[in-house]
């Protein structure tokens, strides 16, 4: 039997969903699990206008939405090389050293993603090869909401530099107290990889500018106009993942994401004062994020609750983390042992999970859908928000069950190459006669058969 204890929804009241002596199939698992109420259907109808009056108006619609949105006016959104070169100048030197520390752990990691050519050679004569081919170019977007992301900036562009894109543009949201610009950490983490074309747009109006391009207006530079992307990526709120969801085939995206999520699956051996720190790190994002606890273990759950009280009191965003931590999305489940908190796990498909149990290592080597897996004490999701060389770009709202993070092949396609010379077509010539003929398709044999007079 399944019980929820779902006490006010305060921070401190953070829900109880006791799943012990239950034997739940997959499905029933996804039916009680805890997850956010996002309503893509009441976002779409404001994000079609959006996009509809951006591939109408071009720079003139944005300019009033980010008069609406933002409280900036703007007659283009071009960020001037000299504003980057700028806000890289006056970057604090503790930050920079961060960032570059960042980028060289992503870049190692980047780098060995890149796949191969595969050759198959089926005989003298007849080889198919496949080959990765880098996309024309990206539209990478980093918010600019409640949290500034320069990391943002460098796990999205380090991959698609990896994949050897050739041409990269990053929207992040004109921000009115600096002038209508990004966020000056922002544009100096896009000076520090060499991207130089950022534009200062937000929410779906940015998604849709990538998407359809946006021509230079009477009179302007042309060197402002925004060319149209192949592949758009990045994070961002409900606007941003619905407009992804409606321009998904005209662009590739990677992910319609969701607020993020943190699951942890810990035993009696874990450290209570640890998973309520990562619990609160992740709160701390958005009210809406999510951040869910799997565990065997009463005493450890009340000891997290305890914890959690104080810490919340301690951090700088309390009352956003006390809105998460005591939403339907968040909760303390409780499981019979630490194998039924892994089937949990698997049916929640967490973008970050982290295992805090006696044997962590062979816990963690049996989640089969995570964005991210965190193994023991000392890797917090923190560490791969920033510097472990891993990418923080990944599946939500359970998506990882068949979606991955960001990574190299998001940025590239495969292209198959089929080389037969005509002895070896003729070699497989009468397969292909009868199997065109039993799809009733003969022409396709014919095209065969000519070559064979």
């Amino acid at each position: 039997m399944v019980t929820s204890n779902v006490r006010p929804q305060t921070f401190s009241a953070l829900q109880d969903l006791d799943l012990r002596g239950a034997a739940l199939d997959h499905a029933s698992l996804k039916a009680v699990l805890p997850r956010p109420e996002l309503n893509f259907a009441t976002a779409a109808e404001a994000v079609e206008s959006i996009i509809r009056r951006v591939r109408t108006d071009g720079f003139s619609a944005l300019s009033e939405l980010a008069e609406q949105f933002d409280g900036v006016q703007q007659d283009h959104t071009r960020v001037p090389a000299d504003a980057m070169e700028r806000a890289l100048a006056e970057l604090d030197p503790g930050v920079r050293a961060g960032l570059e520390e960042s980028i060289a752990r992503a870049r190692v990691f980047a780098a060995a993603q890149v796949p191969g050519e595969t050759r198959v050679e089926y005989g003298a004569g007849a080889t198919v090869t496949q080959r990765w081919v880098p996309v024309r170019r990206v539209g990478l977007y980093v918010p600019g909401g409640l949290a500034v992301y320069p990391s943002s900036v460098i796990m999205n562009a380090v991959p698609a530099l990896a994949a050897g894109v050739g041409s990269l543009a990053i929207a992040s949201p004109p921000q009115k107290e600096f002038g209508g610009l990004p966020h000056p950490v922002i544009l100096a983490a896009a000076q520090l990889l060499g991207v130089g074309e950022v534009h200062a747009i937000g929410g779906a109006q940015a998604i849709a500018a990538f998407a359809y391009g946006v021509p230079a207006g009477a009179g302007m530079d042309p060197a402002l106009a925004i060319e149209p992307v192949d592949v758009v990526t990045g994070p961002g709120n409900l606007f941003v993942a619905t407009a992804k969801r409606l321009v998904k085939g005209v662009v590739g995206i990677d992910a319609e994401a969701g607020p993020t999520e943190i699951a942890i699956l810990a035993d009696a051996t874990a450290n209570p004062a640890f998973i309520a720190a990562d619990m609160v790190s992740q709160a701390e994002h958005d009210p809406n994020a999510a951040a869910v606890l799997v565990t065997d273990s009463p005493e450890l759950a009340e000891a997290v609750r305890e914890a959690l009280e104080n810490q919340c009191a301690a951090t700088k965003h309390s009352e956003r983390v006390r809105i998460a931590l005591g939403g339907n999305q968040s909760a303390i489940i409780l499981v019979d042992d630490v194998a039924a908190g892994i089937a949990v796990c698997n049916v929640y498909a967490a973008e970050h999970l982290e295992v805090h149990t006696a044997d962590a290592a062979a816990d963690a080597a049996g989640i089969t859908a995570a964005g991210a897996v965190f193994v023991g004490p000392n890797a917090p999701v923190s560490l791969g928000d920033y510097c472990a060389g891993s990418n923080h770009v990944l599946p939500t709202s359970g998506t990882a069950a068949f979606a991955s993070g960001l990574n190299v092949n998001t940025f590239l396609k495969a292209i198959q190459v089929i080389d037969y010379d005509r002895a070896a077509l003729a070699a497989v010539a009468p397969h292909v006669i009868a199997l065109a003929n039993a799809e009733d398709l003969p022409a396709h044999g014919d095209a065969v058969a000519i070559r064979f007079p």
